[in-house]
């Protein structure tokens, strides 16, 4: 989604940045988000939206997978640790109430123990207001799919260590909005009767 480049009612390229700035002045339009960002695609410009407009929510889904520069190689994925981080920090700064989630994947062929622990450090650092945790299984036609597998107990291992940890950070986020007083879009109903489902900010 933050790749967007597209055309102005003037015929000029705008940027996300700039259409979140431009979509802002709409009477009516009370809050903006969009999902899902890369991070290579987070540009400055799109980061000072977040600290300058306040219809812009102080929320984000910023996908790392790995917190291992190796794995994240092998994946093919655009970016390192050391860039993604330098993102966070600079939207942190942009506006201190930044939450983010993230997705990602434990027991890539030839992930190690190391690779593993790196992933654990990235997360504790960052503390992630919601994520999104699965085991790698092979995909035909993929470059991964020829690969050896690591194996499956140890996939689930991994993944219980990550998710447990994860859980944890959404918790301590939950429990600092309580005793707020929070303004909510409601979305749809609920499964339960006379529920309600939406978002905070």
């Amino acid at each position: 989604m933050n790749a967007y480049h597209g055309e102005s009612p003037n015929g000029k390229e705008w940027s996300l940045g700039r259409l979140i700035r431009e979509l802002a002045e709409l009477d009516g339009l009370e809050r903006i988000r969009y999902t899902t960002s890369h991070p290579k695609d987070m540009d400055d410009d799109l980061i000072s939206a977040h600290g300058e407009v306040p219809k812009l929510m102080p929320y984000l889904h910023l996908p790392v997978q790995s917190g291992s520069n190796t794995m994240l190689k092998h994946m093919n994925r655009k970016h390192d640790v050391t860039f993604y981080r330098l993102i966070i920090d600079k939207l942190r700064k942009a506006r201190e109430d930044m939450a983010f989630s993230s997705d990602f994947i434990v027991g890539y062929p030839g992930e190690t123990n190391a690779d593993f622990a790196e992933t654990l450090r990235l997360v504790s650092d960052i503390e992630f207001a919601q994520a999104y945790s699965f085991k790698y299984s092979s995909r035909p036609g993929t470059p991964a799919s020829g690969k050896v597998e690591i194996d499956e107990q140890l996939k689930s291992d991994r993944l219980e260590s990550l998710q447990q940890l994860l859980n944890a950070q959404q918790l301590a986020f939950n429990l600092k909005k309580v005793g707020t007083i929070q303004n909510v879009l409601v979305e749809k109903h609920g499964r339960k009767q006379g529920q309600l489902v939406g978002k905070t900010p």
